[in-house]
């Protein structure tokens, strides 16, 4: 019988494309990179706090907890995958190619939903800041094009978001968050300082349950840790070292964050302000709280970092499309780079011209960009990121217990288990509450619950038919990989 190895590490091939513009780094430029959603915080907590109640920040901590139990299992199989596939290689290595094929498609179709839906984020923030600062109304599917555009120019070029760039954005975003939460406790919130966010009763409540899916969303560049192991240095240390940074971080700092802006409008009236001011929650806060000169600051922030995030966004899905392409599963022409700029231009007109497609039928139908842009379109794609991240705990419990010498610690398959009960239990939670994060009606509720399940099924009955018909093709599924 077969068995599998892996190739030598993927770092000394050629794979077509250029080095990402971040560059060879070590732990900060992988934190950096994962924690990139943090972008997106201030328009999307309000929705959290509206539907969690002033639980709300137990949520992210939750979702730090589960995240962090996780990446146990998932950072020891990192140590013997020496590619830069993302969750579908590890998918592949342990339960093979047809799953790892039906992975890898969901992955593609899931980011695209977050991508395409932060459009509706950034135009309506980016309204909001034109109107503030100039006194312009611009229609927000124009500021969604525009952007579409931008990104696809700095895409097509070959252009990320280096390291130094991102991390400027990023802790100045932190910092301006960080002194509202600041400005909120030395004045004493609205009633005083309440630790009633933590009690049992709130923590767990229903509402909070249902927000699970929006707290997990805000972890979402996760897997950056190790699409971008190529370009990091000693990645077998700085690729985990630097995911339990960035977990751990970040479900501490979104806790923070929210719990002090329920003490800045109080336990008893945060859920109204939150329905009153949705995306313009946090804007509000922080010029109450620290000064007009916050708000403009925080405006210009998040319309930089979103914007940002987009592009890194952009940028990943492009890597997913042309590895597949590459590896003759879709059609070849995916897989061309530029011949100047050494970028997957292709792969990147194709997620453009998608994106664009989407938000011209949004604005055509009349759709909401923050409810139906954002929530909507983004729904799809958090079921299909963390029942994605389940797959893998069962992937690391099957690869930890055929290769034992893997194993370090005796607990690194009790808790890929637990990690895999905890995470579709997610999935589930969020399946059972979907009406309170989307205020959708039940067709429409179903068909976003179906989406994911549907496009990795598709992927087992696309996979199943090129084993059949094109062996050749389904040989080179995980490049990674090869059989003796």
């Amino acid at each position: 019988m077969s068995e599998l190895k892996t190739k030598p590490p993927a770092e000394a091939v050629d794979n077509g494309l250029k080095r990402n513009a971040i560059g060879t780094g070590g732990i900060a430029f992988l934190v950096i990179s994962a924690a990139a959603p943090l972008t997106v915080m201030a328009g999307v907590a309000p929705v959290a706090i509206g539907i969690g109640g002033i639980g709300a920040p137990m949520g992210y901590l939750i979702a730090g907890v589960v995240l962090t139990i996780f990446a146990i299992g998932f950072m020891a199989m990192t140590r013997h995958v020496k590619a830069a596939g993302g969750f579908y290689t590890y998918i592949t290595l342990a339960m093979g190619k047809t799953a790892g094929l039906a992975a890898a498609i969901l992955a593609i179709v899931s980011y695209n939903c977050l991508q395409i839906g932060v459009y509706g984020l950034f135009a309506i923030q980016t309204q909001a800041m034109l109107q503030v600062l100039f006194g312009v109304d611009v229609s927000w599917p124009v500021l969604a094009l525009a952007a579409v555009a931008a990104v696809w120019f700095l895409g097509y070029r070959g252009i990320d978001v280096g390291a130094k760039v991102l991390g400027v954005l990023l802790v100045a975003e932190t910092a301006i968050l960080a002194i509202m939460g600041a400005g909120i406790l030395a004045r004493g919130g609205a009633h005083g300082i309440s630790m009633a966010s933590f009690a049992p009763d709130h923590a767990f409540s229903p509402g909070v349950l249902a927000i699970l899916g929006i707290c997990f969303a805000a972890f979402m560049g996760f897997e950056s840790t190790v699409l971008y192991r190529n370009e990091a240095k000693n990645p077998d240390k700085s690729v985990p070292r630097a995911t339990f940074i960035a977990v751990g971080f970040m479900s501490i700092f979104y806790a923070f964050i929210v719990w002090t802006v329920v003490q800045a409008y109080g336990d008893g009236e945060v859920v109204k302000a939150a329905e009153q001011l949705s995306d313009g929650m946090f804007f509000a806060t922080i010029s109450h709280y620290v000064g007009p000169w916050a708000e403009v600051v925080m405006y210009i922030l998040i319309v930089t970092s979103v914007y940002a995030s987009q592009l890194a966004f952009h940028n990943a899905i492009n890597r997913y499309t042309y590895m597949l392409a590459r590896d003759g599963v879709l059609p070849a022409f995916l897989g061309k780079t530029h011949r100047k700029y050494k970028s997957p231009h292709v792969a990147g007109q194709l997620q453009t011209a998608l994106a664009a497609v989407v938000i011209i039928i949004c604005a055509v139908l009349g759709a909401d960009p923050y409810k139906q842009l954002l929530i909507w379109v983004n729904t799809p794609g958090i079921f299909g990121i963390v029942g994605l991240q389940g797959l893998v705990s069962v992937a690391a419990f099957i690869y930890l217990r055929r290769n034992p010498d893997a194993v370090t610690h005796r607990l690194l398959l009790p808790l890929s288990v637990a990690s895999a009960v905890l995470l579709f239990g997610v999935v589930w939670l969020i399946a059972a509450n979907i009406n309170l994060l989307t205020g959708a009606d039940a067709l429409t509720n179903n068909i976003l619950m179906a989406v994911a399940p549907a496009v990795f099924i598709a992927g087992l009955l696309i996979a199943l038919r090129l084993r059949k018909a094109r062996p050749a093709v389904f040989a080179q599924i995980g490049s990674f990989e090869t059989h003796d």
